[in-house]
């Protein structure tokens, strides 16, 4: 068969830090050969673990924690809840570490890190949504580690605090505006070196991370060197920052008594914020440390083997980070005094020794995690561009140059960078760094929960160490800390997500990456499929579930609306029955068609399935659609038919515009409609009969599936004139149906009985439910109900005869309104005299002309034979009183028993409802009424 060499989906790969490379190339080798969009400029999968993971995994979670805020960190919390918090940190990192290890495990991920992971796995809704927010915080964390190098530089270069002169090498002033304009300018330099060639940041980060090593030793060995030492230290005070404050403070080496005086916290009022310090905002700047454990992951395309370098380098990363982290918090917390620790966040190059190799440390691992957030950032916005989730705000972000770089992301990432400088403290956007980036470890970990979840056979990642339990955990753990941290923050992030997500679910994006909510709908509905037992149905929570054939929707879309409001809330299937023989086709046809339907659903508006068979007849196809449609407690109940007479249809797709409308509207909605467009949808249903096209169906075989279904015990309704129902220019009934009318006649026109028990049988009161259930559609709702009753004058016309008429119709219709008073039904009750057509009926039983109906419905009774005269005279009594109505339900009886009587059963039919307007024929085998609560 063709499919069945069909190659493998194809994957794009890009490059996150490396050289901006966004051409797709194909996972499978035959699809290589023949994919002539591959772009030979991709890139080529050739870095290691150790290259490729851990480097930049290592630089980006030291970044300018490690040489600031160390001491920070413990001088205000203390090194047992400093440990605390790197514990907490740590464990929730871990947790996520473990989701990103089992995605990224899964199948081949391009570029955007975090986004394409959550997008490829939740979705376009949630995969947008948690994008843009994942982007925003790389935003904020490269603001955060431009402030920390601006912070450094000022230092160690900027003017003394005491006396604002230049000094030395202390010749930067300082101040809010300068803050500003130094962050401006190392910011512009990330911003060219991203233009111009951000591979050059790739191929220099082993260098880098020796320097950040180097330095880092430095710091390790200077207690054992450098002896203790009085340290004075400067600040500017004073509400405007005009005055100095200057005070003394120790270096004391290793020491118990500095180490006892360390271990409990001490917060107090940051100096460079002046707000006072605490447990949730202290923690907020030390987990700018654990973010950037996608680092590695983000290089996947560059990667040799993906799935094992990402796990195996990611923690490998995360353990030696923690493992220096610990033994730094404790160096610090036994060797400074708190005031040092919290007086300066730079001290590590007092008593250092060496302090210039510190300094370059610290230069060098801060320009290399803002670049590293630049341009991950722009990779990021670039993926989303691409995807074309955000539309047109978003689409300049997709431009790349002629190498592949995609500057234009690049350009829109610096400048929302350049608004966090404004802020011109870390502190101040280290919490909102922290909290977006919670969120999207949140996510991560709440796609690998959702692919667990719905038992997908293939999501088979090759790292195996985690569970539902972590993702679990995970969630919570991140959710926790981020109302922890800042409340507000945590509050207004998880509302733009939510904006977010309901701004791209109603935009509704069409992809091909797979929902995974459609995996966890399939689970549950499962699930829940097998709980609805049909030896629980109770008649009162009974509801239609319909089953419409359809033979070509052009001309029976009004009647396809239609039932979409008579269902509530039920099963609603389109069935249609194909002409062949499979032993005679090399392939099944149906299997192409079910898109085209789907797409006819989504035109139409209405909450369907569709089920579609092959059969040598539409006979015999109908009976399979009835027996298999469906499964368990949801199977059709009620099939639905249009009416077979001798009129031509009308064309619905030349009237309504939607259909008809060409060119313009269909290039504007290309790719929303799974590959079919409105040219392919109209070209896909051939035109309407007209008086050359012979038909399909035979008379005889339609009055045979109104018996078959019957046989099968299931309700039957014809519907006939519904093209008159809705204008040409609209789809329903517009506002709440006021001013409609509903018209019921629960009599059986074809064996009338006037008695007390023509109106209560099964198919009467089954009649009732169903205009019922229409006029509680939203479509319905105000229209008004009436309900026909068919009464007989006494033979005779005497005073005291006319006197008892009038009795009896009043006791009648009072009778008929304690029923609806039972059943909760809210309609007006017509009495129609119809003495005039009784008085047709022949009552001698020639079977001449005649059809005895009805023998199956009631067998105590004798029918009444029928005449054409009788049922013209039925047809006028219906339009002389229900000429106004918007819709009829009229009482449709059985079949004859024999099939010779087939073609008479249905020219009766067809005489009793001629002219009518929309009606509705229905036979109900089912008892739908309920008087109990």
């Amino acid at each position: 068969m063709a499919n069945e060499n069909t190659p493998l989906l194809s994957h794009g790969v890009f490059s996150v830090v490396g050289d901006g490379e966004t051409t797709p190339r194909r996972t499978s080798r035959d699809a290589l050969a023949d994919d002539s969009t591959t772009s030979p400029k991709a890139s080529i999968r050739k870095l290691n673990t150790f290259f490729g993971v851990m480097v930049p995994t290592i630089l980006s979670m030291f970044s300018i924690v490690l040489f600031l805020r160390t001491g920070f960190v413990v001088g205000h919390a203390g090194l047992l809840q400093g440990y605390l918090m790197l514990g907490v940190a740590y464990f929730i990192v871990s947790l996520t570490i473990l989701s990103i290890c089992a995605i990224s495990t899964n199948g081949a991920i391009q570029g955007g890190g975090a986004y394409f992971m959550i997008s490829r796995s939740l979705g376009p809704e949630f995969g947008g949504s948690i994008g843009l927010m994942f982007f925003l915080a790389k935003v904020c964390a490269c603001g955060v580690y431009v402030l920390g190098l601006v912070e450094a530089l000022l230092a160690v270069f900027g003017q003394d605090p005491a006396s604002g002169q230049a000094s030395g090498l202390r010749v930067l002033p300082q101040g809010y505006w300068f803050t500003v304009l130094y962050g401006s300018v190392v910011l512009l330099l990330c911003l060219l070196v991203c233009l111009v060639g951000s591979h050059i940041y790739a191929r220099a980060a082993f260098l880098i991370l020796l320097v950040v090593t180097g330095a880092l030793i430095s710091i390790l060995i200077s207690p054992l060197v450098v002896e203790p030492r009085t340290i004075t230290i400067t600040h500017r005070g004073g509400d405007n920052h005009s005055q100095s404050l200057s005070y003394n403070v120790s270096y004391t080496g290793f020491n118990g008594t500095t180490l006892r005086n360390n271990l409990g916290p001490g917060y107090s009022t940051d100096y460079s914020t002046n707000k006072q310090m605490s447990f949730s905002t202290v923690f907020a700047v030390m987990f700018t440390s654990c973010t950037g454990i996608m680092a590695g992951a983000n290089m996947s395309g560059e990667l040799k083997n993906p799935s094992v370098s990402i796990p195996r380098g990611t923690i490998l990363a995360v353990l030696y980070t923690f493992i220096v982290y610990v033994i730094l918090f404790l160096l610090v917390g036994s060797t400074c005094e708190r005031a040092l620790l919290i007086g300066d966040y730079g001290f590590f190059q007092r008593i250092s020794v060496w302090s210039p190799f510190v300094l370059i440390g610290v230069y060098c691992a801060s320009i290399s995690a803002a670049m590293c957030a630049l341009i991950g950032a722009s990779r990021i916005l670039h993926a989303l561009a691409l995807d074309k989730l955000f539309g047109l705000p978003l689409a300049p972000a997709a431009i790349t140059s002629s190498s592949g770089n995609p500057w234009m992301a690049v350009l829109y990432t610096w400048g929302l960078v350049q608004c966090t400088v404004f802020a011109a403290e870390l502190n101040v956007i280290a919490g909102l760094v922290t909290v977006f980036y919670l969120l999207a470890y949140a996510a991560v970990d709440l796609a690998c929960l959702a692919l667990e979840w719905a038992s997908a056979p293939n999501f088979r990642p090759t790292f195996q160490f985690f569970s539902w339990h972590t993702c679990l955990l995970g969630i919570v753990s991140c959710l926790v800390m981020m109302f922890v941290i800042n409340p507000v923050y945590s509050s207004a992030s998880i509302v733009l997500l939510l904006l977010l997500l309901l701004f791209l679910h109603y935009r509704s994006p069409t992809s091909s990456w797979g929902y995974i909510s459609q995996a966890l709908i399939f689970h549950q509905v499962r699930k829940y499929l097998l709980m609805l037992d049909v030896r629980k149905d109770h008649v009162k929570f009974w509801r239609p579930q319909v089953l419409l054939m359809v033979a070509n929707p052009r001309s029976s879309s009004q009647l396809i609306t239609f039932v979409n409001q008579l269902k509530k809330g039920g099963l609603y299937v389109l069935g249609h029955v194909q002409l062949g023989d499979l032993d005679l086709l090399p392939s099944d046809p149906i299997q192409q068609q079910y898109n085209f339907w789907l797409s006819l659903v989504d035109k139409l508006g209405v909450k369907a399935f569709v089920d579609l068979t092959l059969s040598p007849s539409v006979r015999q196809g109908t009976q399979h659609l009835l027996r298999i449609t469906g499964l368990g407690g949801m199977k059709p109940n009620t099939l639905v038919m249009g009416f077979y007479d001798n009129s031509y249809p009308d064309d619905y797709f030349l009237q309504d515009p939607m259909f008809c409308n060409s060119g313009n509207d269909s290039c504007n909605n290309e790719g929303d409609d799974f590959g079919v467009d409105l040219p392919s949808l109209q070209a896909h249903f051939g035109p309407v009969r007209d008086e050359v096209t012979p038909r399909s169906l035979a008379p005889d075989e339609y009055v045979g599936i109104i018996s078959d279904a019957i046989k099968m015990n299931k309700n039957v309704c014809l519907g006939r004139y519904f093209h008159r129902l809705l204008p040409s220019e609209g789809k329903g009934l517009r506002g709440d149906g006021a001013g409609h009318t509903i018209d019921v006649w629960p009599l059986n026109l074809l064996r009338p009985s006037t008695g007390a028990s023509g109106y209560a049988d099964v198919c009467s009161l089954f009649l009732l439910q169903m205009a019922c259930v229409l006029n509680m559609a939203s479509g319905w709702r105000r229209a008004r109900m009436r309900i026909f009753l068919c009464v007989e004058a006494q033979s005779s016309s005497t005073p005291a005869s006319e006197k008892a008429d009038d009795q009896g119709r009043t006791e009648k219709k009072q009778s008929f309104q304690e029923l609806l008073n039972k059943l909760r039904i809210r309609a007006e009750i017509k009495i129609v005299p119809w003495d005039v057509v009784v008085k047709l009926l022949d009552a001698g039983g020639d079977d001449s002309g005649h059809s005895h109906l009805g023998d199956l419905d009631n067998l105590t009774r004798t029918p009444l034979p029928v005449t054409q005269e009788f049922l013209s005279a039925v047809n006028g009594l219906l339009r002389e009183n229900s000429a106004e109505a918007s819709v009829r339900f009229l009482y449709l009886p059985r079949p004859p028993a024999v099939s010779s009587q087939y073609q008479q059963y249905l020219t009766q039919l067809d005489t009793l409802s001629r002219d009518l307007g929309p009606t509705l024929l229905i036979h109900g085998l089912t008892r739908v009424t309920c008087t109990e609560l």
